[in-house]
């Protein structure tokens, strides 16, 4: 049997390690159930299985044993029969493997389930339950070769054969490729290994399983920074000796998420980088996962941690701006201010304010030139007069006042509510450009349109809520009771939990009398970064969340940019596609 790493999949509906065993339950505590089969030597392929053994166990004490030869209804190869010595006269009387496994899966309920080569016994167990229809339930295993390789070195024992490990722990059933026996000397090969694992402090039976896993070194010896953390909601920060923070996170469960940062599981490059530099491991309880969110953003965007990729820059937004001026143009600026009347953001990159400024160019007549024009001067036309791509205002081929209509007045409208004239005329485009067969011409105009539709339905969708002085909703808890959320102009201000069969609207009041004060301030995202907001906006627009109180009413425009969403999902669809298609 070859020796090759476990690596369990889940089956559909259920998660890695269902079956009731709680990963911190301690393997003293903890019921094993030992298995080992015989098969006619095939691929698992639902049958093949001659034998089953298996012998349930906790604290070194025997529960149970299940043992029977099964029919695999096929001919036994004869050098099958000189290493087990089953014969096809044996298992004739035998039951099939579909009589057989209702038993078995109601043997392994609530159990580890153990095995020497693990991949090659459970392979065939789930064959078996998919080929006649039964559920595997997707116990947590331990594969007692993997643990060996862990835990023993060549100096002793010279290879992790069960018969080698038999010897070396002085088992009292010595294997002999039959089921059962295999199986009560892998019980006996398990508990010394379990006795050897108290020196790497693997005390628990998701220790063990982990360890038994390709870990790294850096993981196993910082694997305590993982103990004593909260099972609740909240943020999570990994600090250098010098109390630097090196990477901030968030989770429901905050001590099961650290403790995955030292299993298998993790393997990205920065994280192991990440640990060799961690310290200590510092935890901020939360209400709720909103909350969290929030601290989260908060956190990475004050302290920048050096292993955090996302957020870390909250104050680097851009805006696409109309100047001032008898002939405004589009700017793309760092801030924006009370005074100016016209703009479009907030984006994370010039790249993106630069495509959705060069759809508004493709749908109005807006100048690009940057020249500060006079009313009194004339300045010679750029070649975009030639082409008929502007109007040239700079040698007062229009008025102001036309040039307001034709190009000015659509990019505020399409901002502040109705972004209908540039999007017909950029589906217009689009159009023409597909009409003549100019494909690659048509995709940039729907990369610049998809833009466009992306910044203004986000844009009114963040002043909508940061209009409003003041929000106050809940939803309701896992446990019973509500999760509650104070917003005050985009910005979460106070959270809490009220307690089951408590009305929320008293802790609704303490919160509000301890929330943050937050002042109005200009523009979609006055008071929080965008992401905070965006956020908030999730947790509300939830089919769960009710609505509790509000200063003012929560509205968007009766024809604003939240009508073309169908449009915008099937444009970024369609680059989607092609992007994909393009690929190598």
């Amino acid at each position: 049997m070859a020796e090759t790493e476990y690596v369990q999949e889940p089956l559909a509906g259920f998660e890695p390690g269902a079956g009731g065993i709680d990963p911190a339950l301690p393997l003293y505590a903890t019921t094993f159930v030992v298995v080992d089969l015989e098969t006619t030597g095939g691929a698992p392929d639902g049958g093949g299985i001659t034998e089953i053994g298996a012998v349930k166990v906790r604290g070194g004490e025997e529960l149970g044993v299940l043992a029977t030869l099964v029919n695999p209804g096929v001919p036994i190869p004869p050098f099958i029969t000189v290493l087990t010595g089953i014969t096809q006269a044996m298992l004739v009387p035998a039951p099939p493997i579909e009589q057989v496994l209702p038993s078995f899966l109601e043997f392994i309920t609530d159990a580890v389930l153990v095995a020497h080569n693990a991949p090659y016994d459970v392979g065939f167990l789930k064959a078996a339950c998919a080929k006649h229809g039964y559920r595997w339930p997707n116990p947590r295993v331990l594969d007692t070769a993997a643990l060996a390789r862990r835990v023993l070195t060549r100096d002793e024992v010279p290879n992790r054969k069960l018969g080698t490990l038999a010897t070396y722990f002085r088992t009292a059933t010595q294997p002999t490729h039959r089921a059962l026996d295999d199986a009560k000397a892998t019980v006996d090969v398990l508990h010394g290994l379990i006795a050897r694992l108290a020196g790497h402090r693997v005390d628990t039976v998701g220790d063990a399983i982990e360890f038994a896993r390709a870990v790294s070194p850096t993981q196993r010896r910082k694997r305590h920074l993982a103990e004593g953390l909260p099972k609740a909601p909240g943020v999570y920060i990994f600090r250098a000796a010098d109390d630097r923070p090196l990477y901030v996170g968030t989770s429901g469960d905050i001590a099961t998420r650290v403790r995955s940062y030292f299993t298998a599981a993790e393997k990205r490059a920065r994280i192991s980088e990440m640990l060799a530099a961690a310290e200590r491991v510092e935890a901020v309880q939360c209400a709720h996962s909103l909350e969290a969110e929030v601290r989260e953003l908060r956190l990475i965007g004050a302290h920048a941690p050096p292993y955090n990729r996302r957020s870390k820059f909250p104050e680097r937004m851009l805006w696409l701006k109309l100047t001032d001026g008898p002939y405004p143009r589009l700017s793309v600026v760092r801030s924006i201010s009370p005074g100016d009347a016209a703009y479009l953001g907030p984006f994370s990159s010039r790249r993106a304010a630069e495509l959705a400024a060069a759809g508004f160019h493709d749908a109005v007549p807006l100048r690009q030139c940057t020249h500060r024009l006079s009313l009194r001067t004339v300045t010679p036309a750029c070649a975009l007069a030639e082409l008929g791509r502007c109007p040239a205002p700079c040698e007062h081929r229009i008025t102001p006042e036309e040039y307001d209509a034709r190009a000015a007045a659509p990019f505020r409208t399409a901002t502040a509510s109705d972004p209908r004239p540039v999007v017909d005329a950029l589906l217009a485009r689009i159009e023409a450009l597909s009409g003549a067969q100019r494909y690659e011409e048509a995709a940039v105009a729907r990369s610049r349109l998809t833009a466009v539709l992306r910044a203004t339905v986000r844009m009114q969708r963040l002043t909508a809520l940061t209009g409003i002085a003041e929000l106050a909703a809940a939803r309701p808890a896992a446990r019973g009771g509500w999760e509650l959320a104070l917003v005050r102009h985009g910005r979460l201000a106070g959270a809490g939990v009220s307690p089951p069969g408590v009305h929320p609207r008293p802790t609704i009041a303490a919160i509000r009398a301890t929330a943050e004060t937050v002042l109005p301030g200009h523009g979609p995202v006055p008071c929080a970064s965008a992401e905070e907001t965006e956020r908030i906006l999730s947790w509300l627009e939830r089919p769960e969340t009710r609505l509790v109180e509000m200063s003012s009413g929560w509205a968007s425009p009766v024809a604003g940019a939240a009508r073309f969403r169908d449009l915008l999902r099937k444009a970024e669809s369609a680059a989607s596609h092609q992007s994909s298609t393009e690929r190598p």
